[in-house]
């Protein structure tokens, strides 16, 4: 049985393929990322051999990248790809991508190791996190994607499902497609295929919504959720479901029976004490684990 809300950790946000790329030379990355042509690869390279500069020194002094494209390959070869505005389309909530250097992103690493602390000591072959929060707007999409984006980094196999057939947003976050998804891989029109590798992120996949059904905690509580979540044992290390709202519906009581750990999440000065109370108590009468919550001050 999960401790009430008053006494389980609370945390405040702000507002394993090809590991061959750790030992990809520059060059051939800047190449494959767009960033330079192999024609520009052997000016650079030549001006390298003359002046004796590195390679990403060379093709800065030659104008053909910016600093931050070197930083950003660089991360790369270390594992850690990230964002750079302006040169994405995935959504700037996404903060964890675009700015992984910020201080303010420790919060979310801190949330990320308070989870895999508890997780360790539940001895789970696979992890699946549910994120739910009392009211809409409170901040549960973004720690969600947020939250996925943290675990990848850390080269766990992750894995974010946005299981709100109600008000979805994940695709938004993405830009993703959302023709397929949840919605008609749990109707069998499709399968394991709709879920959407985040390719600059290398280890983030997201399996969207899929169109808005009629009948979604129907859908939700159907035994073929179940068989998909264990599908994906062997496929990743972390899963994260972006749940529904509790207000209106019973959906995310369909997503936390089957998840391993609940993360709670309120919105300062929006959240009454007694809804995150009552969601605490609805989970533990449920038998859910809940990780903790956490308080957006957005």
């Amino acid at each position: 049985m999960s401790a009430p809300v008053e006494k389980v950790n609370i945390f405040t946000v702000p507002g394993r393929p090809a590991r061959s790329m750790a030992t990809a030379q520059i060059g051939a990355l800047l190449i494959e990322s767009g960033h330079i042509t192999p024609q520009d690869a052997e000016r650079i390279s030549q001006l390298q051999r003359d002046r004796k500069l590195r390679f990403g020194d060379a093709a800065i002094k030659l104008g053909l990248v910016s600093h931050a494209d070197i930083e950003q390959i660089l991360s790369r070869q270390f594992g850690f790809p990230y964002l750079i505005p302006g040169q994405s389309r995935l959504s700037g909530e996404l903060v964890s991508a675009y700015a992984p250097f910020d201080s303010r992103i420790e919060t979310f690493r801190a949330l990320r190791s308070h989870l895999m602390h508890k997780w360790f000591k539940l001895d789970l072959r696979l992890k699946h996190l549910a994120v739910v929060s009392p009211y809409r707007d409170e901040g549960r999409s973004y720690l969600a994607a947020n939250l996925a984006v943290v675990f990848s980094q850390l080269g766990e196999r992750t894995l974010l499902i946005d299981a709100d057939m109600r008000h979805p947003r994940q695709h938004t976050v993405f830009s993703l497609e959302n023709r397929t998804g949840l919605s008609t891989l749990l109707a069998e029109r499709t399968g394991i295929e709709v879920i959407e590798r985040i390719t600059p992120l290398v280890d983030l996949s997201v399996l969207p919504a899929g169109p808005i059904p009629p009948n979604p905690q129907e859908l939700l509580s159907r035994p073929s959720f179940q068989a998909f979540l264990t599908q994906l044992e062997s496929e990743f290390d972390v899963v994260i479901i972006d749940t529904p709202s509790s207000e209106n519906s019973a959906d995310a009581q369909a997503i936390v029976t089957r998840a391993s750990g609940v993360l709670m999440v309120a919105r300062r000065n929006h959240t009454p004490v007694r809804a995150v109370k009552a969601l605490s108590n609805s989970l533990t009468g449920m038998g859910a684990t809940v990780m903790g919550a956490v308080i957006n001050t957005a």
